[in-house]
């Protein structure tokens, strides 16, 4: 049995608020700095593939019905 597609949305959502969290850290001087810019990357990727896996939740759920 595999993991739910909620369960790991979740995850990827509280993955991509650490990432957020982080680079918003690690912001000195200026955002456009190399860090910065790749922890705000990993969190946009990490949001869309939260955002995937809970529409194929949703989907999954009204095709049971």
């Amino acid at each position: 049995m595999g993991t739910s597609p909620k369960a790991m949305a979740n995850i990827y959502f509280i993955m991509g608020v650490l990432f957020v969290y982080m680079a918003t850290r690690s912001a000195g001087e200026t955002v456009w700095n190399s860090t910065t810019m790749l922890l705000a990357i990993f969190a946009t990727l990490d949001f869309g593939i939260a955002l995937r896996l809970m529409r194929n939740h949703v989907r999954n759920n009204k095709n049971k019905e």
